[in-house]
């Protein structure tokens, strides 16, 4: 492993307060949340002066207490400053405002997975997701996607295609590059990429394989737009080593959606896909790897989304090192011609091509 993971990083002082930091970790999050719901961050973020505590209960209408417990949590965890009896915001409470992706963490982590995370001890030991129980009884989240509560449901898309969305402009040139007329976009959830797509080239024709309920939220989200009649649907479970991949296309697109399964899953599904291949036909593969990241916080974020993925989504699978994810290609019977990093918020794309040319 390369570094910062091959030597301590921390002082004895520094390791015992991040040992806390562990401990209290559901406080913290809990209280960091509730700075931002009740706006107080905000209103902190606006008084280049700072606020008294008064003046944050004036504004706010919260009671005394709940405001002191908040403050004083928030002090201590250094999302804020105290100076001359006023409260100001700190580096940390500003990020946490104004940083859409820590926001849309937050938000994620708050209304998908935070009760489910209580039995991420049995999604480990029976390798099943045991907290997505808290939201239905499907065997895993994408059978129930369309049945989640609103504000979770929200919350979900909001961070697939917050992820997803700032890579499409990159990718679609290195998808397009090769021209091609037919394309297959695999697990094509609402159709987003889909609709980018036949915007970008008006020639190609795109199928959606996914699975049968998804293909209905497509439907309902490519309606009436542009494009929408080249935008097609194959219904399949993935998960069904018996299901053939649809054949010929000159494109196949995975984006965001082989970190959905396991690795024994990944290599199926691309041994499936590598025999709908021509010698011409390429496979696009975008993830974010963790190991491929420029700064290291984008590595600590996607190890930690790696467990929602068991305890709420599959019980099995993770975001994925690129150097598993390049085990699996070979073993499907494909070869990595290329690869491009640093797309969007830390996305990569792998091009491949079968290994029989």
């Amino acid at each position: 492993m390369s570094p910062p993971y091959g030597k301590e990083r921390f002082t004895a002082i520094q390791a015992q307060r991040l040992a806390q930091e562990i401990a209290f970790g559901p406080i913290v999050f809990q209280v960091s949340r509730l700075m931002i719901k009740f706006g107080i961050l905000n209103l902190l973020s606006q008084s280049k002066n700072g606020l008294t505590q008064k003046e944050i209960i004036t504004q706010t209408g919260l009671s005394n207490y709940a405001v002191q417990v908040l403050l004083e949590s928030s002090l201590t965890i250094g999302t804020i400053c105290y100076s001359n009896d006023k409260y100001l915001i700190a580096k940390a409470g500003w990020f946490l405002l104004n940083d859409p992706m820590a926001r849309v963490n937050m938000e994620f982590n708050h209304d998908v997975n935070y009760l489910g995370l209580f039995d991420l001890e049995k999604a480990l030991l029976k390798g099943k997701p045991e907290g997505l129980k808290v939201f239905g009884g499907w065997p895993t989240i994408y059978e129930g996607l369309s049945q989640l509560p609103d504000q979770v449901q929200k919350s979900w898309f909001a961070f697939d295609h917050f992820y997803s969305d700032n890579s499409f402009d990159d990718a679609l040139h290195i998808v397009f590059a090769n021209k091609p007329k037919t394309l297959l976009d695999v697990g094509g959830n609402t159709g987003r990429w889909s609709l980018r797509c036949v915007a970008f080239d008006p020639d190609v024709h795109v199928t959606i394989m996914d699975l049968p309920q998804q293909l209905e939220m497509m439907r309902s989200q490519t309606k009436g737009e542009p494009g929408e009649d080249r935008i097609h649907g194959f219904g399949a479970n993935l998960l069904d080593n018996e299901v053939p991949f649809p054949q010929p296309f000159d494109a196949i697109w995975m984006s965001q959606f082989l970190d959905c399964f396991s690795e024994e899953e990944v290599v199926s599904i691309l041994s499936r896909a590598a025999r709908s291949m021509t010698p011409q036909t390429r496979l696009y593969i975008m993830e974010t790897f963790w190991d491929r990241q420029k700064y290291e916080t984008a590595s600590y974020c996607l190890t930690q989304i790696s467990l929602y993925f068991t305890v709420m989504a599959n019980g099995n699978s993770k975001m994925y090192h690129s150097g598993d994810m390049e085990r699996c290609v070979r073993a499907a019977g494909l070869e990595v011609e290329e690869v491009f990093d640093g797309l969007g918020f830390g996305h990569s794309i792998m091009k491949l091509k079968t290994d029989f040319e």
